[in-house]
This record gives structure tokens, sequence and C-alpha cells, in this order.
């Protein structure tokens, strides 16, 4: 029996790990790794680049730690996909510009077209068939599957809280060296 329930307001499939995020809790850079398939250096790059930051909080000097939501991490393993896929990287970052300014729930109901040179964002199937029909879509990646495939490896990874009263950027460990170094 299909669900009445549109995709677009589905819930994260794993509750008990996943539906306690707050704009507090998220997932460090070598998670993010883990749950994206890509190297700390990719990350590093995206971030410095502008193409993907962290939205919980960004790496500030040496002992600092990016953390970034799930919702980053999603935008992340699309950019992973159309990278794959040969789009480039120009029209990556338009597609993920558009991204920015939907609700993550809106994510859930997108499938992202690309003919190789340009990426098509479709909220509904008759978008995707006219894409299709037209010739233009040559492969397609529907975000709500790419949502449940985060969601099962993020639920299986540690989450970090960032603390509150600790200055902007800078991890537990740091704070605690810094602490000892001033005490010295």
């Amino acid at each position: 029996m299909k669900s009445e329930e549109p995709q677009a307001t589905q819930g994260m499939l794993f509750g008990d790990v996943l539906e306690t995020l707050d704009e507090t809790t998220g997932f460090r850079g070598p998670v993010a790794c883990r749950a994206v398939g890509i190297t700390y250096r990719q990350l590093d790059y995206w971030s410095r680049s502008g193409l993907v930051e962290p939205s919980i909080r960004d790496a500030h000097g040496s002992g600092s730690q990016r953390l970034y939501s799930f919702r980053d991490i999603l935008v992340l393993k699309i950019v992973k996909h159309l990278l794959d896929s040969g789009v480039s990287l120009q029209q990556i970052r338009r597609a993920i510009e558009e991204l920015e300014n939907m609700g993550v729930h809106d994510l859930s109901g997108i499938t992202l077209m690309s003919d190789g040179a340009s990426v098509y964002l479709c909220t509904s199937t008759d978008e995707v068939i006219d894409l299709v029909q037209g010739g233009q879509g040559v492969f397609g990646i529907a975000i709500g599957r790419v949502w449940s495939e985060v969601e099962g490896t993020l639920a299986q990874l540690p989450l970090e809280h960032a603390t509150a009263g600790q200055p902007a950027g800078v991890d537990e460990l740091a704070a605690r060296r810094r602490a000892k170094r001033d005490a010295s």
C-alpha cells in the first residue's frame, strides 16, 4: 500500500538519532567525508571556495573544526554525484545556489536532471518527462533517494554539539589546549 503522505513532507527514516538534530548539532569534517565519500582535501577546498560551507561552525585557524549540518552533508553528496557525472563546477554552483533557497524538506521532492552541460531542478514528474521528451535530460538525481542514503550513513556516525559559551569555530580539544597554555 502506497503512503498518501507527499514525499516533500516525509520525515527522516532513522528517527531516533537524526530527528534530534537542531542548529547546534552536526558532524565534523572527517565524518562528513565518510558520509559523502570524498577526501578531506576535497571537503576543505569546497568549503574554502564557498561551494558548500558548514552552516553550524566554520574552521577558524589551527585546532578548530568545521561542523556540518545534515542539510550540508546532503548538498555535499549531491555535489559529488554531479561531479562524478561530469557536470562542470560552474553548473554545479548554479544548481547549489538554487537549492540554497529551498527548505530542507523541499529538497526531498526535487529531481536534478542534467544533459552534462546544464542542471535542471524538477519539482514534478511532468517536468522530468518534459525534459526527457525534449531530449535534454541525460541523467537524473532524485534528492529524496540521496537523502535516504545520507541519512542511513549518518545514523551510524558520531554527532557533535556546538558547545554553548565556546568561541565560534573552536572545538573542545582546542579550548582545553588554550586553557592549559593560558594557565602556564
